[in-house]
């Protein structure tokens, strides 16, 4: 029964994977072509983002108190619905049944009930991981929850563009129908646990994200998603700017995403499961691979180089995701599992928050001083590990 409600899990988090990628793809695109602003497609996606980091946390201390089920199913239902409302004034606007003024507040609504509600999946996720497992595994189940992702987020262009020959709404409505199938399989296959009795119900609110055990790991999430949050959101822009002579500049940026997440893919499973490395090395490599990557997208703006660097940062963010949630996990008790996973959950959008008022300025006076500040920022990172007590002991 545990391992087939983990199956459900990581097919949950597939499925999400498959809406995530698919709506950064599809949406602004669609949106701009019918009236809006670059500007208001990425408010879009800003406004949700800062809901998922105002609730995530929140969402944590749930599935301590109301079970890690529940909250992961609640998620998925919010994340179904999440895809049905943005794809549907869409539809009306361009069908002319919608005025267009209607469009802009839909959408973020739309993508807010992600931010707000989709946003309970992930934590409720991990922290059940973290019940299930014994400390030496904890960091390749950790790992094989973040493939699921990321093999959605492969997935979820390819198989979209297939559907998206029936019908530009096709794809979302089957990606929302895959939500809710994966929500009713954690129902009838995962135990509602908790870590809460009724003897220390309050206790998981005590711990706080400014406890030593807990503060240096949303440190280290925060700067890696602000790296990769500007890397994804300027991919596009850069190959257009740096190499507008080579032919068919849209398959090269879905080839350079496509890159991006089957390396981190590989690399989570080489070094978390068939040649495994402690937390302590995956955090240091993975800084250091990060900071090379982006230095040599700086320093070389050759396109082979350039994918070069991709999959090195492909394989940086493999070894330093898993790590980051793992020993986050490992340096709480028990009772702390839903409520830390909840910490970490919110810090992750920051670099989607920050992105348009950090990096895209960056961007707009030199790409390659984004890709230096970037280099710079997991460099720090990399001294941080060193010298903060916290992580010798992983």
């Amino acid at each position: 029964m545990k391992n087939l409600g983990s199956a459900w899990l990581k097919f949950g988090l597939f499925t999400v994977g498959l809406g995530q990628s698919f709506v950064f793809v599809i949406v602004p695109p669609l949106a701009r072509e019918l009236g809006l602003s670059e500007v208001q497609t990425s408010a879009i996606f800003a406004f949700s983002a800062i809901g998922w980091a105002l609730t995530s946390a929140a969402w944590g201390r749930a599935s301590d108190k109301y079970g890690r089920r529940n909250i992961a199913v609640l998620g998925l239902i919010g994340y179904s619905a999440s895809l049905v409302a943005m794809i549907t004034p869409l539809f009306l606007v361009e069908k002319n049944l919608l005025d267009l003024a209607f469009l802009f507040p839909l959408l973020v609504f739309g993508r807010m009930l992600n931010g707000l509600l989709g946003s309970a999946t992930r934590p409720a996720a991990f922290a059940y991981v973290a019940d299930t497992s014994s400390e030496d595994k904890r960091t390749v189940k950790f790992a094989r929850l973040e493939s699921s992702f990321l093999i959605g987020t492969v997935a979820g262009p390819l198989i979209g563009g297939f559907l998206i020959l029936i019908s530009k709404e096709t794809p979302f409505y089957v990606f929302s129908l895959l939500g809710l199938v994966a929500s009713i399989g954690i129902f009838k296959n995962i135990e509602n646990t908790s870590s809460l009795s009724k003897n220390n119900s309050d206790k998981s609110s005590k711990v706080s994200w400014r406890s030593h055990s807990v503060w240096p790991f949303l440190f280290l999430a925060s700067i890696s998603s602000l790296c990769l949050a500007s890397l994804i959101q300027t991919i596009g822009f850069y190959i257009f700017d740096t190499f507008p002579s080579i032919e068919d500049l849209p398959v090269v940026i879905s080839m350079t995403f496509a890159l991006l997440s089957i390396s981190t893919i590989v690399s989570q499973y080489l070094f978390t499961d068939a040649y495994p490395l402690s937390t302590t090395k995956l955090l240091i490599y993975g800084t250091l691979l990060l900071s090379f990557s982006y230095c040599m997208m700086a320093f070389y703006p050759k396109i082979s180089v350039y994918y070069l660097a991709i999959i090195v940062n492909g394989i940086g963010g493999g070894l330093l995701r898993p790590a980051i949630s793992s020993s986050l996990s490992l340096a709480q008790s028990p009772e702390h599992q839903g409520s830390v996973a909840g910490y970490l959950g919110s810090v992750y959008p920051i670099g989607h928050i920050l992105t348009p008022i950090v990096a895209m300025p960056i961007y707009a006076i030199n790409p390659s001083f984004l890709y230096y500040f970037s280099s710079i920022l997991c460099l720090l990172c990399f001294i941080f590990i060193i010298i903060n007590p916290v992580f010798s002991k992983k």
